[in-house]
């Protein structure tokens, strides 16, 4: 009787403990569903539901402002505006950890030279999809400078090339790594050069926005058309100043132009003044960025904030 009690007893146990381990399992399958469900949830949490971004009343500013109204699943998020630097440092560290991070990005830059990352997809079109940065010159420059203008027609580069340059700028002046292109690449710049009229000494103002990207762009013009005897002028100003100085004639032209839309408003202000003379670069972009090692495609794939 009490060796059957003790297997009744055990058999219990047994089923006990199944029922228990069977429960457990349940409910790590529920909480696996969960976090499942719950991992695109959980990278707008570990944001703080907050996209990283740089100067106040830049184009890509702007452009972030619109995205956010637009999209729902960015429903209270902040965009939190300080500096270019500021925005580049924080990615830095999120990536060091391997954390979590949404930050405005733009095409071209270094940052897609040094780290992984990739463009959340934009089904809404907010950020305009791709761009040309685009030279532009003031109504009469041709006539008066033809050379120049011809020069400046045909100067252009590929993004990847620009952004590799923009990283070695990091540990060089964008002078000396202008000049080092320039050196290494003279079979490109005499096809830049052919044909064009000499400068004889002829002055050209060029007017650029104080990015990276349009400084190394503007050296390497500026190098060229020095070799064929231009004295040449360069002048870092905000955006804005960039399409009046130009349209008003105080400066000859730009390479600094993002078209057709982080400076859109600025062109559609000026452009009865302003010449469209060549796409040096194409397939410019803006947008928000994330490291590659994210799980996540989309701006939809975000959260709002409750």
């Amino acid at each position: 009787m009490l060796n059957f009690t003790k297997r009744k007893l055990g058999l219990v146990s047994v089923l006990s403990l199944s029922l228990v381990a069977a429960g457990c399992g349940s409910g790590d399958d529920s909480s696996s569903g969960n976090s499942e469900g719950e991992s695109e949830t959980s990278v707008s949490e570990e944001v703080e539901h907050t996209i990283v971004g740089i100067e106040p009343g830049a184009g890509a500013t702007v452009a972030t402002e619109e995205t956010v109204e637009t999209y729902d699943s960015l429903n209270g998020w902040e965009h939190e505006q300080s500096s270019t630097a500021a925005m580049l440092t924080s990615l830095g560290d999120a990536i060091e950890e391997e954390e979590p991070i949404v930050v405005v990005g733009w095409s071209p830059h270094y940052m897609f030279a040094k780290w992984d990352l990739k463009y959340l997809e934009d089904p809404e079109g907010s950020y305009g999809g791709s761009e040309q940065i685009t030279t532009l010159a003031r109504t009469g420059f041709e006539e008066e400078n033809t050379g120049a203008y011809q020069i400046l027609e045909r100067i252009g580069w590929d993004i990847s090339t620009l952004e590799d340059l923009m990283l070695q700028a990091q540990d060089a002046s964008v002078e000396e790594v202008a000049q080092s292109w320039i050196d290494d690449n003279q079979d490109k710049v005499d096809e830049w050069l052919a044909d064009a009229p000499e400068g004889d000494g002829a002055t050209v103002d060029l007017v650029l926005t104080p990015w990276d990207s349009e400084r190394l762009t503007g050296n390497m013009a500026k190098l060229a058309l020095e070799q064929h005897g231009y004295e040449v002028n360069l002048t870092p100003v905000d955006p804005a100043i960039v399409f009046e100085s130009v349209a008003t004639g105080d400066s000859d032209a730009t390479l600094a132009a993002w078209l057709p839309k982080t400076h859109g408003s600025f062109y559609e202000e000026h452009k009865e003044n302003l010449v469209k003379v060549n796409e040096a670069i194409d397939g410019a972009k803006i947008g928000l960025a994330v490291p590659e090692y994210m799980d996540i495609e989309s701006i939809e794939d975000l959260e709002a904030a409750e």
